[in-house]
């Protein structure tokens, strides 16, 4: 899209409201499944893990079973927030020194050190044990009220007929083609004639079908979630990753647990934020936040208040990228937020991490893999550096916040670095500015991915870009679909009359919010 075209062009997706609760999704197909989940009695969780399989289904490139991430949930009876943390971790097998360092810095537009044939980024050695389907395996023994097999019954269907072929997934297709195609069952899933596959001028139908995820899906489940890390899925799974020279074996699966934490949880404004803990964006989050406190009022942002934004975003980044290591880039994740009709709320990124995560389809099983061992810093002796057994630093960044004890909004991202400034701005739209949801995710964003430059949305308003610029290097760049300047948010929201919202980022097609009938 060009900068004049973006100029010119106005986008907007207006949120969807219902009194029985609401889905806000990366895609639209998911957010439906979810929402047919809440119309037909399940609970928010109930509808998360109906949603993120069938996420993993639809844009496989993002997520799915082969990938990990963070769920945050809130009970609204029991006013209690909790943290499933279903992060990857490196093999225990895993030897650095497979990993030596070349010249130059990584392909996939990352910043550490390169590494030789960017083992980290691309492969089976870029592959660390997946987590999602052990998060969803502990969020449902805790939280949900469906069988696991049904709630798994979206996603197999979806993978039984295939992925619709649009202009979009055209575009993420071409985007990894020259990866893609070094993997002999990834190309023959994602570009069988051996081009990206493009709709001619008729619009005849096209569909990307992977008939080992479909049968894959439908084993998870009928034997359920064990069997991905015990039965037969773990079988052919680990086949494939020998076959391929992933260190990941038998053990790192059969040991593999998700953990239920704590949140990390502090105040800001009339706000109760809960965010993931840990190895997550969550205390930069926090550290953000705190400094701002008492410094943002008004309808809306002011100059000096995106100033001070800006100078804590870059505080926050220094001491995160001093203190944890952590010098990502953007990644390709995916976000959805979910509220019930009791106020039950759930927020949750999963993530492949990089867009197709490892490029790796297993021959086997279908499922594309991650490379979650790009997340550690190659070089050896600081915080991040990759170890045997070791949990990567990651951004992800899912928060719920309360008022009064009471759910009153979640949001989260995907996008790498650049999830928790949109986080951030997102949650002092709502709370500073008491902005309802169309407002806030309409409202021109800055991103500040560590350092200067700031990039400024080409739609801020005037005095706010000359404030920023007398402060800062600044880049002025347009919300596009291609390339992507900003974290893709997503966020479901109480309104004051006790019914809920939803909505997702306006730029991106597939991006939607479904409400509960």
């Amino acid at each position: 899209m060009s900068e004049n075209f973006s100029r010119t062009l106005t986008l907007t997706k207006t949120a969807v409201r219902s009194r029985r609760g609401v889905v806000a999704a990366q895609n639209q197909v998911a957010a439906d499944v979810g929402a047919d989940v809440l119309s037909k009695g399940g609970n928010a969780v109930d509808a998360a893990i109906a949603t993120a399989y069938a996420l993993g289904a639809v844009e496989p490139w993002m997520s799915g079973a082969g990938g990990g991430g963070y769920m945050v949930v809130h009970l609204a009876k029991e006013r209690r927030t909790q943290v499933v943390d279903f992060g990857m971790i490196a093999s225990r097998g895993l030897d650095p020194k497979t990993y030596p360092l070349a010249e130059g810095r990584a392909g996939d537009l990352f910043g550490w050190p390169a590494v030789v044939e960017d083992r980290n980024i691309k492969g089976y050695h870029a592959i660390a044990v997946p987590g999602q389907v052990a998060g969803m395996e502990l969020a449902h023994k805790t939280f949900a009220t469906w069988s696991w097999a049904k709630l798994l019954e979206p996603a197999v269907a979806i993978a039984e007929r295939g992925i619709n072929v649009d202009w979009y997934a055209s575009l993420m297709i071409a985007g990894a083609a020259a990866d893609l195609t070094q993997f002999a069952s990834s190309r023959s899933i994602f570009m069988p004639s051996g081009f990206p596959p493009v709709l001619d001028w008729a619009g005849t139908e096209q569909r990307v079908r992977n008939p080992r995820l479909a049968a894959t899906m439908k084993r998870l489940a009928a034997a359920g979630p064990r069997d991905f890390y015990e039965g037969e899925i773990a079988r052919m799974l680990v086949a494939d990753l020998k076959a391929g020279g992933s260190p990941i074996d038998a053990g790192d699966l059969a040991a593999y647990r998700a953990r239920l934490a704590e949140p990390l949880a502090f105040d800001y404004g009339a706000a109760r934020i809960h965010a993931a803990p840990g190895l997550t964006a969550g205390p930069t989050l926090s550290r953000t936040l705190g400094m701002l406190a008492g410094k943002i009022s008004g309808a809306a942002p002011s100059p000096d208040s995106m100033v001070a934004f800006a100078e804590a975003l870059i505080a926050a980044y220094q001491e995160r990228l001093t203190t944890m290591g952590d010098r990502e880039t953007p990644s390709c994740t995916t976000n959805f937020c979910v509220v019930d009709g009791a106020g039950n709320m759930v927020a949750l990124t999963q993530t492949l991490l990089s867009l197709f995560g490892s490029r790796v389809v297993l021959p086997e099983s279908g499922l594309l893999m991650n490379n979650g061992i790009m997340w550690f810093d190659p070089r050896p002796g600081v915080p991040n550096s990759m170890a045997p057994g070791k949990r990567p630093l990651s951004n992800m960044c899912p928060i719920i916040a309360t008022k009064a004890g009471e759910p009153w909004f979640a949001v989260g991202a995907s996008g790498g670095r650049r999830i928790m400034p949109a986080v951030a701005q997102i949650a002092s739209f709502l709370v500073d500015h008491g902005m309802d949801l169309d407002r806030a995710f309409t409202q021109p964003r800055i991103d500040v991915p560590g350092g200067e430059p700031v990039s400024i949305d080409g739609k801020m308003p005037e005095p706010i870009r000359q404030a920023l610029a007398a402060r800062f290097k600044i880049r002025t760049v347009p919300r596009n679909v291609s390339p992507m300047y900003f974290a893709c948010p997503s966020s479901v929201m109480r309104e004051a009359d006790g019914g809920f919202a939803g909505t997702a980022e306006f730029t991106q097609p597939w991006a939607a919010a479904s409400g509960a009938d």
